[in-house]
């Protein structure tokens, strides 16, 4: 997996539950759409990328802090089963 193009993606996802009045279940928008609507895959794939990139950036690829917060958060339910 491409991870700057699942960073694009997350960050899209991101800016659209941005614009929610209460950040909490922006939050959790967030989170709830990648583990309902992302493949196994790719939620390892964009897990592995925040593990290796702690701060969210590699280079020009950076998720946007809602983002990063809502995946580190909800870290555990977004991991695939093994």
């Amino acid at each position: 997996m491409d991870a700057a193009n699942l960073v694009r993606m997350a960050n899209g996802i991101g800016e659209f539950f941005s614009a929610m009045p209460d950040r909490e279940e922006g939050l959790d928008g967030i989170a709830d759409h990648v583990r309902r609507f992302w493949e196994p895959r790719m939620r390892r794939a964009l897990l592995t990328f925040l593990e290796a990139h702690p701060d969210g950036c590699a280079g020009d690829v950076c998720l946007s802090p809602m983002v990063r917060e809502a995946i580190l958060r909800r870290r555990e339910a977004l991991m695939p089963a093994a």
